[in-house]
């Protein structure tokens, strides 16, 4: 009976302390990997909104050339 209990504990001993962590580690590893990336329609929302900004720039910086011609101290008037 003794050799029979033996047998069975190693083995989960061994399962415990070795393979058990490893196994935790690695799926929670793939976990993050996985939460950490973007899905599709989520990249193309940012390259959407990565457009759309480069665009409002460009008009703001244009709206600011207007003033900067038309009222030369517009900047100094908000403050």
């Amino acid at each position: 009976m003794e050799g029979i209990v033996i047998a069975f504990m190693v083995p989960t001993i061994l399962f415990v302390l070795v393979v058990l962590p490893i196994w935790v580690t690695m799926h929670y590893r793939g976990k993050e990997k996985r939460m950490n990336s973007l899905s599709e329609s989520e990249r193309e929302e940012l390259l959407l909104l990565t457009q759309q900004t480069e665009r409002m720039q460009e008009r703001i910086e244009s709206l600011e050339a207007i003033l900067d011609e038309q009222t030369p101290d517009w900047r100094r008037s908000e403050l």
